[in-house]
């Protein structure tokens, strides 16, 4: 029938495949469409009519065009049918095997080997396993196949079964999860793990699943070299609860290793480059409880009820919260506990004060690093081998052989810890009402008034005062000479309530004593008002709340805090504020200029005599501020810079002595 086929296509000027490829085609189409469609059946029609003319054409360049036309497609499927499923038809039509002797692979048609298999390489003997049995059987047995329970380690078996905590992603629920419970429900009708985590899957940044296809899908290995393991593992442990699907984009993984694992290498080299200018060895010295100030005892407070929150996080598999205790206390050290310390790694010499805060930060460090070792395993190792391997010689060999630091309950004192986050939040409000003032840090402000439920001692009042830049802080019941509140109802709660009376609430608001409103609207979180011999009570979400200020100050409230600052400056204080801006210039010009931190210098200043007469009399406080013998006027030497200061121009310079 095919030769038969063939001849008949043939004609007078031979078979092409086209000419094949349409005739098929069209009888194909002719019976379906006869069946199905008119217009299959019309076009199948059409189709062996053009297959008939192309036998009888005399135009054989055109047949033959056609024909490579035809080729060059039939060409791009099979190639494209071949790569996506010739490995289908190769399984499909063979075994694979590999020679348990020599290692050679062999392939073997179906249907032959079924028993046993001679390789050709070594001459040994392949037999074939007759019991097959689903792959997931082999994950689900692990607990005792792994010991060769029951027939050995009947004791090593024991001891770790059931498992204490096991964790996939979510894809496994129904593979490992359940053929670990099923197998060893049935053979030793019990759970094999006491806790089980399950993962989300990791999605790219809008929230859609990573494809090839779609072009979102992210290489881990250019990941890990783009941002390093640490920084991606830290992204983890922070960025959802595991179980949730976690959303990878650069910039979020980048974020994080900027909160956490920025800010504690850059409070490990604050320590090095200190510790190397002094010659510091902590083996040569001990941490002294007693003698310590109030911020190493506020910061190893911190440090200890941090360790111990994360070790009872990790011990309830509470990731993320352990991962955001260590961050807190990271950000307390950096931003709270150096930057209020700096002046004492500054301090000449080694007094006592000066040892106790290397000390302190140094246990900070390497505490914390053996918290978070297990989070962060390369950035901790290298914190560990500098600080501690390099000095102590017994010390374990790697910070992954350590103990998890013990906690030392005596060193927890929650009062301090209470009164320090009270501290901070004052601090916090002190910035912002400087903020809404429009005034510069170094610019000292006489008074700042402060209204909260707790007082400080004036330990903690001198740490405000130096923080903020004020000269005094006062604490006051009362501050009703410096603001005053306004009432308004909200329309939209209000109104449904008592719209009948909306008016007249409304007059009622106005006429009210707003600081006792206030006070009242705080204290029991309602006000009410009697109108008409009916009582309204109003929320606070209820009311439109307005504060004024006297002129001269400014405010800033939230929750039972309020503070005010006194923002009219005298002229000892606006010249004082340019004594500390120009402090700042010379601490700039000298690094600009490339000098060491512990380098002398001479300060030069000219073309401004009111910046001349400030550095004149206040010549003792710059010079000790930025390491100066001398402060020339009139003349520049060494490295030079124009500045602006307040409105006031000004060239300075600085040469290193």
């Amino acid at each position: 029938m095919k030769g038969w086929f063939q001849r008949f296509m043939a004609g007078r000027y031979g078979f092409d495949q086209f000419g094949g490829f349409l005739c098929i085609s069209s009888l194909i189409l002719i019976v379906i469409g006869a069946w199905v469609s008119p217009v299959l059946y019309w076009l199948g029609l059409a189709a062996i009519i053009y297959s008939y003319f192309r036998i009888l054409s005399r135009n054989t360049r055109k047949r033959y065009a056609e024909n490579l036309k035809y080729l060059s497609y039939q060409n791009r499927v099979t190639t494209w049918l071949g790569k996506y499923q010739v490995r289908f038809k190769q399984r499909k039509d063979y075994h694979y095997y590999r020679c348990p002797q020599c290692g050679q692979q062999l392939r073997v048609p179906r249907g032959r080997g079924k028993i046993s298999i001679t390789c050709p390489k070594c001459g040994k003997q392949m037999h074939r396993v007759p019991e097959v049995i689903d792959c997931w059987f082999d994950s689900g047995s692990m607990p005792f196949a792994q010991h060769h329970y029951p027939f050995e380690n009947k004791e090593t078996f024991e001891k770790q079964f059931p498992a204490q905590f096991i964790s996939e992603a979510v894809d496994q629920t129904r593979g490992w999860f359940y053929s670990l419970l099923a197998i060893s429900t049935l053979l030793f009708n019990k759970a094999p793990y006491e806790n089980v985590i399950v993962l989300g899957l990791v999605q790219d940044e809008n929230g859609q699943k990573m494809s090839k296809s779609k072009g979102n899908a992210v290489d881990p290995f250019d990941a890990l070299q783009t941002y390093g393991a640490d920084a991606i593992r830290w992204y983890f442990y922070t960025s959802s609860a595991p179980w949730l699907p976690s959303r990878f984009a650069g910039k979020t993984v980048v974020e994080g290793q900027r909160k956490f694992m920025g800010t504690l290498w850059n409070t490990y080299a604050f320590f090095v480059l200190y510790a190397n200018i002094d010659n510091f060895d902590a083996t040569k010295y001990s941490l002294e409880y007693d003698k310590l100030a109030v911020m190493d005892k506020w910061l190893l407070s911190r440090l200890e009820s941090t360790v111990k929150a994360v070790d009872d996080n990790l011990a309830n598999y509470r990731i993320p919260e352990a991962a955001k205790a260590l961050q807190s206390f990271v950000d307390d050290m950096s931003n709270w506990y150096v930057r209020r310390s700096r002046e004492r790694f500054w301090a000449k010499g080694m007094e006592q004060d000066k040892i106790n805060a290397y000390m302190t930060l140094y246990t900070a460090l390497v505490t914390v690093a053996k918290a978070a070792a297990p989070m962060i395993p390369f950035m901790t190792e290298d914190i560990y081998q500098n600080l501690v391997k390099s000095i102590d010689a017994s010390a374990p060999e790697s910070i992954h052989l350590c103990d998890f630091p013990e906690v030392h309950e005596n060193w927890i004192d929650p009062k301090m810890e209470e009164d320090m986050a009270d501290l901070l939040e004052i601090v916090v409000m002190g910035r912002a009402a400087r903020n809404t003032a429009n005034i510069k840090n170094r610019q000292p402000i006489g008074t700042m008034y402060v209204k909260s439920e707790f007082q400080l001692s004036e330990f903690y009042k001198e740490i405000i005062e130096d923080e903020l830049n004020v000269k005094e802080v006062v604490f006051k019941d009362d501050i009703a000479d410096f603001i005053s509140y306004s009432f308004k109802p909200q329309m939209r709660t209000v109104g449904p309530k008592y719209g009948k009376l909306l008016n007249k609430i409304k007059t009622t608001l106005s006429e009210l004593d707003g600081n006792k409103a206030m006070a009242e609207l705080k204290s029991t979180g309602e006000l009410k008002l009697d109108i008409d011999g009916q009582e309204i009570v109003l929320l606070e979400e209820d009311l439109l709340i307005d504060m004024a200020q006297m002129e001269g100050y400014v405010s800033e409230s939230d929750h039972t805090i309020t503070v005010v600052l006194d923002t009219n400056l005298t002229p000892e204080l606006i010249e004082e504020g340019f004594v500390r801006e120009l402090v700042s210039k010379i601490q700039t010009m000298r690094k600009e200029a490339g000098f060491e931190v512990m380098d002398k210098i001479r300060v030069y200043a000219k073309d401004n005599d009111k910046i001349v007469d400030i550095m004149k009399n206040h010549g003792d406080e710059i010079k000790s501020e930025v390491l100066a013998e001398e402060i020339v006027t009139g003349e520049t030497k060494g490295y030079e810079k124009e500045w602006n200061i307040n409105s006031e121009k000004v060239t300075m310079a600085v040469e290193r002595i």
